[in-house]
């Protein structure tokens, strides 16, 4: 297991680039697999979830080319479907969260797949049955191997895909997707209510559009998918990650440093400015760019009534739950009191231990809220060592090691490296001293 060995306390100036989109990434390569023709996907994130994917499509069949850092061609023009019905398929995708991908279009383009519970962070369960029930509307039967611990959805002999109205249990992101895949290929009028409308999935819509998907009510939370007999390939772009942005603002707030973010696709990042805002820090749009600059103070705002500020998740266009965990971390050492909310994941919270370890003041109310009292910098954090228990939070223990004073150590950094590339080495050029072990 590899760790990261920081030595805290050190300003940071420069700029950085974010990274392409892990969870936009995840969506638009499964579905290279609707077509037998070329596919070209560019600002591709070489992060380990995503060469994971990549991986497994390869030993789905699938000719993949990297025709340079970021952008490759994928060609499913003929699959293997023996390694597709293989125990060792479903053993792949069950250790890899963004498998479930893959189903929408397997389904679609076969007629049958397997389902098995995906991995991926240990944050609490992960819902499928919006995937499942939606799969199902459009004609899938289930069943459960109990050997394989797997779901095995297929159509009835000599039935298809077929198009539906249906409203969704909950605006699931991947579930929308997994959906909007299959229906792509269903016979006649897929009406999605109730859909996931982040930038993802219209860059999604966009990309199956430019296939020759007939989608409209794109960026709305009601998509309407009318069913082609085939796609064909095209050229996509990913987003830049706004996760990535997001924590690089805290990560500046953190160290007390300036920091121009370049590149970030400002009008996608929704409310996330005006949630660090919320905290006290000055976030200037340039252009594309966001500059952070160096403050003494992060003075947390209040309601207009004078109550304690709540910064809480919710669906898009609401504040994605991904950032939380930097949130929660930039509040330790701004002015103020603020309740933190992770409505979605009842384990994600539970880092917190170890910040309270560092000499954060943080009371965990339960699973899911936690009340942080700032130091606003009168105080710095102590170093320590400590776990990646996920990506997020993961990335948010690493920012509260480079602001502590001392030397701190991160193990299971396997986490981190799942959805953010080359962390150390870019945070190195900005001034952080960061050495991996391992």
């Amino acid at each position: 297991m590899s760790s990261f060995i920081i030595e805290g306390g050190h300003r940071l100036s420069g700029s950085i680039v974010p990274q392409g989109a892990k969870n936009e990434a995840l969506e638009v390569i499964s579905a290279v697999l609707l077509t037998t023709e070329e596919v070209v996907i560019t600002n591709v994130p070489e992060i380990l979830d995503i060469k994971n994917l990549i991986s497994l499509l390869e030993m789905m069949g699938v000719r993949v080319n990297r025709l340079a850092k970021g952008e490759y061609s994928f060609k499913a023009e003929k699959l293997n479907t023996e390694f597709i019905e293989s125990p060792e398929f479903v053993r792949m995708c069950s250790s890899l969260r963004g498998s479930v991908m893959v189903a929408g279009p397997l389904l679609a383009r076969l007629g049958h797949v397997w389902f098995p519970k995906p991995g991926g962070d240990k944050i609490g369960r992960r819902r499928v049955d919006t995937h499942i029930s939606g799969l199902m509307a459009l004609g899938a039967e289930l069943d459960y191997d109990s050997g394989r611990r797997a779901y095995r959805l297929r159509l009835p002999e000599g039935k298809h895909l077929t198009g539906k109205y249906m409203l969704l249990d909950e605006a699931s992101v991947t579930g929308t997707a997994n959906i909007l895949l299959a229906s792509c290929l269903a016979e006649g009028k897929t009406v999605i209510y109730n859909a996931a409308c982040e930038p993802y999935i219209q860059q999604l819509c966009r990309l199956l559009t430019a296939m020759g998907a007939k989608i409209e009510g794109i960026g709305s939370n009601l998509l309407t998918v009318t069913g082609v007999s085939s796609l064909h390939g095209a050229t996509h772009k990913i987003l830049p990650d706004m996760i990535e942005v997001g924590s690089f603002i805290g990560m500046a707030a953190m160290c007390q440093s300036s920091l121009t973010i370049k590149d970030t696709s400002y009008d996608n990042l929704g409310i996330i400015p005006e949630s660090f805002r919320r905290l006290g820090i000055k976030v200037e749009q340039k252009g594309d760019d966001i500059f952070v600059p160096e403050q003494e103070s992060y003075i947390i705002d209040s309601f207009l009534d004078g109550s304690i500020m709540t910064i809480a998740d919710a669906p898009w266009p609401g504040l994605t739950p991904d950032l939380l965990s930097v949130i929660l971390v930039v509040a330790t050492q701004c002015r103020g009191s603020v309740l933190i909310h992770q409505k979605m994941f009842e384990s994600r919270l539970f880092f917190v231990d170890r910040l309270i370890d560092m000499g954060a003041q943080i009371i965990l109310c339960d699973p899911h809220r936690a009340v942080v009292i700032g130091h606003d910098h009168k105080f710095q954090l102590r170093s320590g060592r400590m776990l990646s228990p996920d990506i997020r939070a993961g990335i948010a223990l690493l920012l509260a090691a480079m602001s502590a004073k001392g030397t701190s150590e991160i193990g299971n950094i396997e986490q981190i490296d799942r959805g953010y590339e080359d962390i150390e080495n870019r945070l190195n050029n900005l001034g952080a001293r960061i050495i991996r072990k391992g």
